[in-house]
Formats: C-alpha cells, sequence, structure tokens
C-alpha cells in the first residue's frame, strides 16, 4: 500500500487534502520518508533523457532489534518468537492466484500505450492515459511467478520498462522486462 500512495503522489493523482495527509504520514515515519525519497530519485531519473543502464537498487539497512535473552521476558518473548516460527513453517500457506498490479509509465510524447506480456498471452491491451501528465497506466490481475512483458508506443515502437531491474532479449531484436511476483515458480 505505501508504494502505491507513493505513485499517487508522485504522479500528482492526490488531492490536496490527501497530500496534506501524506506529508504529515512521511513526517511520522522515517522509513517511509527514505522510501518516498527514493521512489522520487528514481522518478527523476525516469524523466531524465534516454537511461544508459539501470541505476543500482541498494537496501537500506534497518535498525537491528536485539531481544535480551538473560531477562525473564526476553525469554517468554523468544519462546513465543520460536512457537510462531515453527507454527508459520508448518502451516499450510495460502497461493494467491492473482495479485493486482499497477503498471504505469511516464511517456508524454505519444499518443498511444499498449502493454503485452507472458500475463496476457502477448496479446496487446491499451493502458490509459492519466490527464495531461504524461502518466500511462493500467491494473492487471497477475498470478505469483516470473514474467516477461514490453510496452508498445503508437503501435509499432517496443519500450522495455525503465524501472525493471531485470531484462532479456526477446527473439525479435527487442529487450522484453522481467517481473517477478510473490513466490518464483
Amino acid at each position: 500500500m505505501k508504494e502505491y500512495l507513493i505513485s499517487m503522489f508522485i504522479d500528482n493523482e492526490l488531492s490536496l487534502d490527501e497530500k496534506i495527509q501524506y506529508v504529515e504520514h512521511v513526517h511520522a515515519d522515517e522509513d517511509y520518508k527514505d522510501e518516498s525519497i527514493e521512489l522520487l530519485n528514481q522518478e527523476k531519473t525516469i524523466r531524465s533523457d534516454v537511461m544508459e543502464r539501470i541505476p543500482p537498487f541498494t537496501f537500506r539497512r534497518r535498525k537491528k532489534f536485539v531481544i535480551p535473552f538473560l531477562r525473564p521476558a526476553g525469554l517468554v518473548v523468544s519462546a513465543a518468537a520460536l512457537a510462531l516460527l515453527i507454527l508459520f513453517v508448518f502451516m499450510p500457506v495460502k497461493e494467491h492466484k492473482n495479485m493486482p498490479y499497477r503498471f504505469v509509465i511516464y511517456r508524454p510524447d505519444v499518443s498511444k500505450v499498449e502493454i503485452a506480456g507472458s500475463f496476457t498471452g502477448w496479446r496487446r491491451v491499451s493502458m490509459e492515459r492519466m490527464g495531461v501528465s504524461g502518466y500511462w497506466e493500467i491494473f492487471l490481475n497477475i498470478a505469483d511467478g516470473e514474467h516477461r512483458f514490453t510496452y508498445i508506443l503508437d503501435g509499432d515502437e517496443r519500450f522495455a520498462d525503465p524501472t525493471a531491474r531485470m531484462r532479456e532479449r526477446d527473439d525479435f531484436g527487442g529487450e522484453n522486462s522481467i517481473l517477478s511476483i510473490g513466490r518464483k515458480t
């Protein structure tokens, strides 16, 4: 949900009241602020001229939480954590067949954007222009696993997602973006 709200803020889709709530939330949560700034910097890169390479992604280090094992309360917490761990290891995991996923691309210079990928049977699906912002979006239900896709601009130009961390060459001389959802199959 956090990435969705950050995306809505970046894409200028929030009302002024929603933006006030968003800024208040960012101010109160340091990790959320850092993630928002990271995504805004990524957006800045996307809006710049053609990217020569995909910028490296770095994981932030979070503060470590150390349980004081020598205190009685620490033993109780440790025992509860161990019980939960055992419970989650031996409980069957519910499979999510399809998860909603938002695809967004910034291309103010084109009049039509479509997406095609393994999750559409490589059929082209039209994306919606978001006002005059230059953004195009679509929500699709995507199954867990690894998927390949590409954007098609103005009916014929294939365009890999500049935010995708993984890409591969296709059989037609182009490039497909690779998306991993949930557990790999």
